[in-house]
C-alpha cells in the first residue's frame, strides 16, 4: 500500500516522523517507517559525538502512525488526534543516525472523542520503543 504520510496526517516537516505507510487497516492498525537519514537536526544536539534519536521523537512517531491509522477511517477523517496520555512507555534499544525506524500500531478503543492504542517502534526486529497510547479527537481548526 505504499502511501504518502502527508496525505492522511496534518503534520509537515520538520515535524512529520512517519516516512511511509507499509499498510493501513482503517480504526484498526497501521505499519509504517521512519528512515532517519542523520541529517535530522536534533542529532546535531542530541548528543554531540554520539547521536541518537529521542525517545520523546520514537513516541511520537507512534502516536502519528495511530493518527494514520484512525485518520483513514471515514468516520474520523475531519477529526484531529491529540495526545491524551502516555501510558507504559518502555525504551530498549538506541536509534542512530542512518537507522530505519519500523513503526506498528494497534487502535484498541475508538470512540467519537477518545481512543487508545498501543504502538511498538523497532529496528531489525529488536525493540526500541513500546507504549500504550490514549488521544482525543477534536475538530480540525478549532481551539484546544
Amino acid at each position: 500500500m505504499k502511501t504518502d504520510p502527508a496525505e492522511i496526517l496534518p503534520h509537515r516537516d520538520p515535524f512529520l516522523f512517519v516516512t511511509e505507510i507499509v499498510s493501513v487497516d482503517p480504526g484498526k492498525s497501521a505499519k509504517g517507517t521512519w528512515k532517519l537519514t542523520g541529517e535530522e537536526e536534533f542529532f546535531r544536539g542530541h548528543f554531540p559525538g554520539r547521536p541518537t534519536l529521542p525517545g520523546v521523537l520514537m513516541v511520537e512517531s507512534l502516536a502519528q502512525l495511530g493518527g494514520i491509522a484512525v485518520l483513514a477511517d471515514s468516520r474520523y477523517a475531519s477529526k484531529l488526534p491529540l495526545f491524551g496520555g502516555i501510558e507504559r512507555a518502555r525504551f530498549r534499544r538506541q536509534v542512530l543516525p542512518g537507522e530505519t525506524l519500523d513503526l506498528e500500531v494497534s487502535v484498541g478503543q475508538l470512540s467519537v472523542r477518545s481512543g487508545r492504542g498501543h504502538g511498538r517502534a523497532s529496528v531489525d526486529g529488536k525493540t526500541a520503543c513500546e507504549a500504550d497510547l490514549l488521544f482525543v479527537l477534536v475538530d480540525r481548526g478549532s481551539e484546544p
